[in-house]
């Protein structure tokens, strides 16, 4: 790029704009009737793929066409403001001439030629216009980031890569795709954790939608291993048979709504209620992000608010810290893998006394007489080796003892399975972090589960992040 030969903006700007009205509207004319005549030469064809081409044909040449007329717009604003101009930091920074730029657009690439200022005090330059396009540090207009945020988050980059080259006729290299998708993925991370901090601090209220009491608010949360780079897990304890961990944990939070039951007196949730926060930061970090989210989604307003986990007890922390209101339930189905495990501890061979002995313990849990059955459990005849993890097992079940009263939860029609969060987990996480092959830095499955998780709580979560998101800064 160099510096083009003119010392300020061209004259006429009024005078200019009609004149390329005049030009595109004859381009266009003809460009139409090119098409014309070419789409119905190809429609003659006798086999069937006339029509593919015809209309493959019509889309290149519109797009570029409408590429044509974006750059010429585009050069009507060079974002010169005179010889000299804020540089931002309350210096003066001096016009030093034109430099040219490409960037990606959904209309094909377009040439920029943009007023350059530099600053002598800060040793650094900029171009007015490229903040003002959101094209600041970035090759990809914003329009375009929009789409490959959306692709990046849902596949694998190279999968986007050929998605954008088929779909929408875009070349670009499945690592541009990877850069622009987790440089934008970080800034929502970003936004996300500066939002929490706001309301942890009362600086923000939120304005909330709701102008009706939730009856009932569910706060589902849980955890899953993303595979990461050895860098990223080296010193850690994991559950390999080397006994080194090969994964680095994603929270996940669903947060739903549920306002009736069936005819059968089992809970409904809410259709398109579900929104989710992911992040791979310590317990405490998630909890401030999800605490933000609840308060997004009508804390205030719930009549009853329901927290459900797997018994986990960072789970549980978090719950009491910040939901010290909330109804906490463990999910049954978790804890019945927990009864199953006991009694293959103790029963190592399936026999008619093991089976009648689960049954009933199973029985029991389910009603949420957890007294009865630790009872059973403490009177078990097994080997002294066996005590400490018989003991171990059944402390999972004096921990959360108050947390399974599913009886009790029945009666009031709440949830008593976590099932939401676990799906999030397979949905939002797994599909598309835990891929054959995949290893992921930190740093990049933290940006690209923000961008997932907020692309999967709905159309109007994705369009409130664009609303601000497009005019920060990337690199592509």
């Amino acid at each position: 790029t160099g510096a083009r030969p003119r010392p300020g903006p061209a004259p006429g700007r009024r005078e200019q704009k009609k004149g390329l009205q005049r030009e595109l509207k004859e381009e266009f004319e003809g460009e139409v009737a090119r098409l014309s005549q070419l789409a119905a030469s190809l429609l003659a064809d006798p086999t069937s793929r006339g029509l593919e081409v015809a209309e493959l044909a019509i889309r290149t040449a519109m797009t570029k066409l409408g590429g044509s007329l974006l750059e010429r717009l585009l050069e009507l604003d060079t974002g010169y403001c005179g010889p000299r101009t804020d540089c931002g930091n309350g210096h003066q920074a001096e016009f030093q001439g034109y430099r040219g730029k490409i960037v990606d657009t959904v209309l094909g690439p377009v040439h920029l030629h943009r007023a350059y200022y530099s600053c002598h005090q800060c040793h650094h330059g900029r171009f007015p216009i490229d903040q003002k396009l959101g094209v600041g540090d970035s090759s990809l207009s914003p329009g375009l980031r929009r789409m490959v945020a959306r692709l990046g988050s849902q596949e694998a980059f190279d999968q986007a890569h050929r998605d954008l080259a088929e779909l929408a006729g875009i070349q670009l290299t499945g690592k541009r795709v990877e850069r622009s998708s987790e440089a934008d993925g970080e800034r929502v991370r970003v936004a996300i954790e500066q939002q929490a901090e706001a309301a942890i601090s009362g600086k923000v209220v939120p304005l909330l939608c709701h102008r009706e009491p939730i009856p009932n608010l569910y706060i589902a949360m849980d955890g899953t291993g993303v595979p990461t780079v050895p860098a990223d897990t080296e010193g850690r304890r994991g559950k390999s048979p080397d006994g080194r961990a090969h994964t680095r944990e994603v929270k996940l939070g669903c947060l739903f709504t549920q306002t009736i039951v069936d005819e059968r007196g089992h809970p409904v949730r809410d259709p398109g209620t579900s929104s989710y926060i992911a992040s791979m930061d310590t317990a405490a970090g998630f909890g401030s992000l999800l605490y933000s989210e609840a308060r997004q989604r009508g804390l205030s307003q719930a009549q009853r608010v329901i927290a459900l986990g797997d018994g986990a007890p960072w789970i549980w922390n978090l719950a009491g810290e910040h939901f010290p209101q909330a109804i906490p339930v463990t999910d049954l189905y978790h804890a019945k893998e927990h009864l199953h495990g006991l009694a293959r501890l103790v029963f190592p061979v399936t026999t008619e006394e093991s089976r009648g002995w689960l049954a009933a313990r199973l029985a029991e849990l389910d009603r949420g007489d957890i007294d009865k059955l630790l009872f059973a459990g403490r009177h078990l005849r097994c080997p002294d080796s066996q005590m400490e993890e018989v003991e171990k097992a059944l402390g999972y079940f004096e921990a959360n003892r108050q947390r399974m009263r599913y009886s009790y939860f029945r009666g009031l029609g709440i949830f008593v399975g976590s099932g939401a969060v676990e799906a999030g987990c397979r949905t939002v996480v797994a599909q598309r972090m835990k891929l054959s092959g995949m290893r992921w830095s930190v740093r990049g499955a933290a940006a690209i589960v923000s961008l997932r998780a907020q692309e999967s709580s709905g159309p109007t979560r994705w369009q409130e992040i664009w609303q601000w998101l497009p005019y920060q800064t990337t690199v592509a």
